[in-house]
């Protein structure tokens, strides 16, 4: 299958994921909202990153998909996956990217019904799943070691101003990124610009890109600012930010294209604990202090 970002009117359809019909049940497949309360069970596709989903099985986006679960009165189960395979296990299709032409290809068990996971809203991953409303803000952010001569950009009154003189100061100097994530350079005109670009690929935790930056041996990294605030905690002294790479950002929570009114559930849901309180707990227990960071956001969610 074939999408091109320049034909939205295509997704009038339905994504139709076909298995092995044979051998697998209906626990084995993506539903819409009927298909998930027949089985009594929301499967949560949750990456281990920053303070979304953590290592324990808590985070801002565990709290969120439970008290989903729990609205549309179903038992709630933590499906671990990872950056490059997350798409894979809510469709089932593995995403081949090419520019703005995104394939979805072979045939792989489904594991989950959603995606909820720090989990930005990017145009080519528009064109796969169905997101929410936001749930969270973000931006990806230029980082350097404490001891570069590199220093941060002056504060501008237009971002984009911010955003050009950051570049600036990158060149084309050594970065390191992890491709396929929200840290992918394609996601920001950063390929094909002489860039030294490092792609980590040790493992997928995002987690690692700042211990690989302390080693010394690439100049900056790509962080976004949910994991930059937890990291500048974690190493504290040891990394500052240069300014900012991207525009503002929407996380949001992801379903397949086939679960339109699964996903209308949780925007109702999300609307629901935004008016009673319950989001903003969920904002300061896991990231207090960034409605510093994007007022207009939090003004907007209330």
């Amino acid at each position: 299958m074939t999408f091109k970002a320049e034909q939205p009117n295509i997704w009038v359809k339905r994504l139709t994921l076909v298995l092995a019909a044979s051998v697998i049940s209906l626990g084995a497949v993506a539903g819409d909202l009927n298909e998930i309360k027949a089985s009594g069970v929301l499967r949560h596709l949750g990456i281990k990153y920053a303070n979304f989903v953590k290592a324990d099985g808590t985070g801002f986006d565990v709290e969120l998909a439970q008290g989903f679960a729990k609205y549309l009165g179903v038992r709630y189960e933590l499906v671990y996956t990872n950056f490059y395979d997350v798409i894979r296990d809510l469709l089932g299709k593995d995403v081949a990217r090419t520019g703005d032409t995104v394939n979805l290809e072979g045939n792989y068990p489904i594991r989950g019904d959603m995606i909820a996971t720090g989990f930005t809203v990017l145009p080519w991953r528009q064109q796969v799943v169905l997101y929410s409303q936001p749930t969270f803000p973000s931006q990806v952010l230029l980082v350097a070691r404490t001891s570069s001569p590199y220093q941060p950009v002056a504060a501008e009154h237009e971002l984009r101003n911010e955003i050009a003189s950051t570049r600036a100061v990158l060149g084309k100097k050594s970065l390191l990124v992890m491709e396929r994530t929200c840290l992918d350079p394609a996601n920001y005109g950063l390929k094909g610009k002489g860039i030294d670009l490092r792609s980590y690929t040790a493992n997928t935790n995002l987690d690692e890109m700042v211990p690989e930056l302390l080693k010394g041996d690439v100049e900056f990294t790509l962080l976004d600012v949910p994991d930059a605030v937890i990291d500048l905690q974690r190493w504290a002294g040891r990394i500052k930010v240069i300014g900012p790479i991207s525009e503002h950002q929407d996380l949001a929570a992801a379903f397949p294209k086939s679960s339109p009114v699964l996903r209308a559930a949780f925007d109702d849901y999300l609307s629901g604990i935004r008016a009673d309180g319950s989001y903003d707990k969920l904002v300061n227990r896991y990231y207090p202090g960034i409605r510093r960071y994007f007022p207009n956001f939090f003004a907007r969610s209330q």
